[in-house]
């Protein structure tokens, strides 16, 4: 049985007359927001994302290897057409803040781990607010990165009353603060 050929991403966009791209609106696939279930051994919780998410995933990947390649320019302007018609893609607003953050634009880096953070705080609160995120979950861990860099970019920002808010948020999440959260707010 043949299978559709996956439209190479040249084919699925448009284009400007100044020579660059112009998002296209993907289809919308299920929910696009971000839910929390609960994990297989009913302990805890993990980040369900959309499928718009999910389905974008090769493209995140080929994402890092422009950014290991030095294509930042290329990288961003990818990143932020995958974030077209799928607002709540986690991941790719985490690859936005680090680069942002590499850039040392700590404003937009904040912006794009805030949103990211967000996220997951909001499909938590609905499920469970005082539930557990732990990072092991391989789905919580751009959540978690995500609030880590939203950490680091309020405290160098001075709002360290929203950074320390931010900070006790991700421990109640994972208590066994496994991306360093606390040494983070000991050292500013």
């Amino acid at each position: 049985m043949a299978g559709k050929r996956k439209p190479k991403r040249s084919e699925s966009r448009g284009s400007r007359s100044s020579g660059g791209r112009t998002p296209k609106a993907r289809p919308s696939h299920g929910s696009s927001a971000v839910r929390a279930r609960k994990t297989a051994d009913g302990q805890a919780w993990e980040l369900v994302h959309p499928r718009c998410a999910r389905d974008r995933q090769e493209d995140v990947e080929e994402v890092r290897k422009m950014i290991d390649a030095g294509e930042i320019e290329i990288a961003i302007d990818e990143l932020r057409w995958l974030l077209n018609g799928c607002s709540d893609f986690i991941d790719a607003h985490r690859l936005l803040g680090e680069l942002a953050m590499a850039d040392e634009d700590l404003a937009l880096a904040r912006g794009h781990f805030g949103y990211a953070y967000q996220l997951g705080m909001k499909a938590l609160a609905q499920a469970d607010p005082k539930g557990r995120l732990p990072y092991s979950v391989p789905a919580n861990q751009s959540f978690h990165e995500s609030g880590k860099g939203l950490v680091y970019c309020l405290l160098h920002l001075g709002k360290r009353a929203m950074a320390v808010d931010v900070a006790d948020h991700l421990l109640s999440c994972d208590p066994s603060d496994p991306l360093g959260v606390r040494g983070i707010m000991n050292n500013e």
